[in-house]
């Protein structure tokens, strides 16, 4: 169809539809609670509704996908590029009632912030702001973020932790017209997604109880009238990219590639599994922790998640490290990323200073530490060719082989996290976004006839 079902268009370059950007002054105000809320809302009412996560997430997007019932990809302008976002959007724009793009972190904070993405795609934004200990304040901080950069639009605040009734009079009565009090959401730690160490709790582990806060906060929302307000707002014109997207290569046709997923491994990017599937892997999934063999496959991937949770189960899936200790040895292609590259290491250590025997394809010892950690976007910049990506992790690695390359940071001259190869193993804590360079991705997971030689890709 040509435009969503609200807003149709006649014209197949463009698409209208509703759209909001959800953001907030800063982290940990309730993006994610807001979001999952109003999707869950919206999809009771019998709408389409699509969610994006703006930056480098696993978790959220799970989340959001299990609210809203539709997938959800990510949106960011550097990892990504904007022609990929243009295209994930106009899609969307084209069947979507309704589409709601969540910020990371402060909406200005970062190159490129949320700001910027709601900036390039003319989203309004809505800002979130946990308003406990303050009223008029509040008014204030959003007025000033709304006056902060000319080429955002801020549609309103949605003040979560309220306390009263009296606490909101106070907010609304000091916030200027432009800048409507749309919503407010009580101090209910009912409403809250559980959290643990690198984000929220996985939606697998909790499905259920993540049903009754979905249906709790949307039952909040829709007694504000909150969808009805957003649906009135002017619909955003999403224009399908000047060039057409290239097609990425069928490169991996007649390659089966085993993907570890489980609670120990789950922090996979949609985008990267359509990437390979369009490529024509075949994709097989199976479970390090378990499962007692590898499905019949050229090669493995091993993404990052909690390794850490489900050590001692790791290490007593002796026939699981064997079947992976005997596919190395084999030459065949194998790429982990974060947790997958402690999962290789000899042994992990978790935050009960338990230690625990890991797969040993890669001489080293990996230990959890406090909740200082890395992060930040980087390029990889492989014998195959550079991939963009980025780290995110609270452990250290000790007693590692030399490293092929590091990542090289986004704007920071300092190197970045160290890339392994041993065999055609290539691991490292950083997570690789695939739809960045495809032709590169594609050769990290074929086997390359014996005696072949790899040569780096020019400029890589």
């Amino acid at each position: 169809m040509e435009g969503s079902a609200t807003n149709p268009s006649t014209n197949p370059g463009q698409a209208l539809c509703p759209a909001v950007f959800i953001a907030a002054p800063a982290s940990g105000q309730g993006k994610t609670t807001v979001t999952a809320a109003l999707a869950r809302l919206l999809r009771n009412q019998g709408k389409i509704v699509r969610v994006f996560k703006t930056g480098p997430d696993y978790l959220d997007p799970l989340v959001l996908a299990q609210a809203s019932g539709q997938p959800v990809d990510q949106l960011d302008l550097w990892m990504a590029g904007e022609a990929y976002c243009r295209q994930r959007l106009f899609e969307a724009a084209r069947d979507a009632d309704l589409i709601i793009v969540e910020g990371a972190m402060g909406l200005f904070d970062g190159e490129p912030s949320s700001a910027d993405l709601a900036a390039r795609f003319n989203l309004p934004m809505v800002i979130v702001m946990d308003v406990k200990g303050m009223a008029q304040t509040a008014a204030a901080l959003v007025t000033g973020m709304a006056n902060f950069r000319d080429d955002v639009t801020i549609a309103g605040l949605i003040a979560n932790a309220c306390a009263s009734q009296r606490h909101r009079e106070l907010i609304e009565s000091a916030l200027p017209d432009t800048l409507p009090l749309l919503a407010t959401l009580p101090r209910d730690p009912e409403l809250a997604l559980p959290e643990r160490h690198l984000g929220l709790v996985q939606a697998d582990e909790i499905r259920d109880e993540l049903e009754g806060r979905f249906e709790a906060g949307a039952r909040v929302l829709q007694t504000a009238g909150l969808a009805e307000k957003l649906m009135q707002l002017p619909p955003v014109t999403f224009l399908a990219p000047v060039n057409e997207t290239t097609k990425p290569p069928r490169a991996l046709d007649g390659v089966t590639i085993g993907v570890a997923r489980d609670a120990a491994f789950s922090f996979i990017y949609q985008a990267n599994l359509d990437l390979l599937q369009t490529m024509g892997a075949d994709l097989r999934f199976f479970s390090p922790v378990y499962d007692s063999e590898l499905p019949a496959c050229e090669a493995l991937w091993l993404p990052g998640g909690y390794p850490e949770l489900y050590g001692s189960q790791l290490a007593a899936n002796h026939p699981m490290k064997a079947a992976i200790q005997t596919f190395f040895a084999a030459d065949n292609p194998i790429l982990a990323e974060c947790g997958g590259l402690l999962y290789c290491l000899e042994t992990l250590t978790d935050y009960d200073g338990q230690t625990h025997e890991m797969l040993g394809l890669l001489s080293g010892q990996g230990a959890m530490r406090g909740r200082r950690g890395c992060q930040g976007m980087q390029t990889a910049h492989l014998p195959e060719g550079p991939i963009r990506g980025h780290a995110h992790h609270r452990s250290v690695s000790q007693g590692t082989p030399d490293p092929i390359a590091y990542g090289q940071r986004q704007r920071h001259p300092a190197p970045g996290e160290a890339i392994f190869r041993e065999r055609r193993l290539t691991a490292s804590y950083l997570h690789l976004y695939f739809p960045n360079n495809p032709a590169a991705v594609a050769k990290l997971f074929v086997k390359e006839p014996a005696g072949a030689e790899r040569q780096p890709i020019q400029g890589a």
